[in-house]
């Protein structure tokens, strides 16, 4: 998932759709890959129109931002909450179900010792829409080989194995 527009290449906000820009030939050819021109937090429209049953939703995956995550970490989950996520909430709404799978890869701040660190909620918007620092591109290649062997696992050995692989990390 992931906002259109030029302006929000590199942001926190575009972080699933970038790293599925980035790893898109490296998928197996089984992966069908879609991309919606649609912003995220009314994306559940666009994807209604693909995913038309309940069945094909459960083959779903959608890689997307996570507060709730520090960044570095990736998890996997299936017909989980949306928490507070729009994008999420959207594609669930359309959809009338939660159980796909989610990617959901951390954008949040950590204290030194590894505790989540989450904006300020008058800050959220500036920080979800902020690219990242130069300082955090090791953490962002580590994602990206993180998504890549999840994704691998989910397309070959299921979602199970992708979780227990991935969330463990």
């Amino acid at each position: 998932m992931g906002n259109p527009d030029k302006q929000y290449e590199g942001t926190r906000h575009n972080i699933g759709k970038d790293m599925l820009n980035a790893l898109r030939d490296k998928l197996p050819k089984k992966a069908k890959v879609a991309e919606l021109n649609v912003y995220m937090n009314s994306s559940g429209g666009p994807i209604k129109k693909l995913i038309t049953s309940k069945k094909a939703a459960e083959k779903l995956v959608v890689l997307h931002d996570e507060l709730d995550l520090p960044l570095g970490r990736v998890k996997i989950s299936y017909g989980s909450s949306a928490g507070g996520h729009n994008g999420v909430k959207s594609i669930e709404s359309a959809l009338k179900t939660k159980d796909y799978v989610r990617v959901r890869i951390g954008i949040a701040g950590a204290t030194p010792s590894g505790k989540l660190k989450r904006p300020a909620p008058e800050k959220l918007a500036d920080f979800v829409l902020a690219k990242f620092k130069p300082i955090e591109t090791d953490k962002i290649k580590k994602v990206k080989k993180i998504v890549a062997e999840a994704l691998e696992i989910l397309l070959e050995d299921g979602v199970q194995a992708a979780m227990t692989a991935t969330n463990a990390k």
